[in-house]
């Protein structure tokens, strides 16, 4: 029996999950969030065997997210369930300390297996993401361009191009603002940068897809 928890921001995908797993003896919702810091909530007083969880949420999501999470529960199993078809995102989920990863147009069977087999302490990875993820591991790599960026700069890339300020990410994140000083610093240098206007259209063209 697996005890799961639900986090996405959409109710109506919340629902949905949960008539799908409703077709499967061994798997049970025991709670469900909206939020990244209402799981985290959640999980202080909810024992559940593993996370099925949205990286596209308001407030504290992605890569900080599943960071804070193994770091307060490293032995609670994270499965991503995310509209990102997307290579690049998968492995920085995965490095954060996700355990699998799965896109949402992936069919209700392959879900389930998916949180059977993460579940059962093993590792997913999304079929049709398995072929990118093989030949970037084989690409060398570079000290510039996007596969450079570290998780943490590749985040702060994204809400730097969301408009938040310095600041109001460094409150997010719950770091210094000389540490996003630096990361932006080093991330401008990276990608070949001269000014925020460069940031925000390069981010704009790589962050299309993943909307909800």
């Amino acid at each position: 029996m697996i005890n799961l928890m639900l986090v996405d921001d959409h109710t109506i995908m919340r629902e949905g999950l949960k008539h799908i797993f409703e077709l499967d003896k061994d798997i049970v919702i025991k709670g469900e969030a909206a939020s990244g810091s209402q799981a985290l909530e959640c999980l202080r007083s909810l024992q559940v065997d593993m996370l099925l969880l949205d990286i596209n949420m308001p407030g504290l999501s992605g890569e900080a997210l599943v960071e804070r999470i193994v770091h307060q529960h490293p032995c609670l199993p994270i499965l991503i369930l995310s509209m990102h078809n997307d290579a690049q995102v998968a492995m920085r989920v995965l490095r954060s300390g996700a355990a699998g990863y799965l896109t949402k147009t992936q069919s209700p069977e392959t879900l389930i297996a998916a949180v059977k087999k993460v579940g059962a302490g093993g590792r997913y990875i999304d079929p049709d993401l398995l072929e990118q993820i093989a030949l970037s591991s084989l690409k060398r790599q570079s000290n510039r361009g996007l596969d450079s960026l570290t998780n943490r700069e590749f985040q702060i890339m994204r809400l730097l191009a969301d408009g938040l300020s310095v600041n109001q990410i460094a409150e997010q994140l719950m770091i210094s603002n000389k540490t996003v000083s630096t990361h932006k610093i080093n991330l401008m240098e990276k990608m070949a940068f001269s000014n925020n206007a460069e940031l925000i259209k390069y981010a704009a063209g790589i962050q299309e897809p993943y909307t909800h």
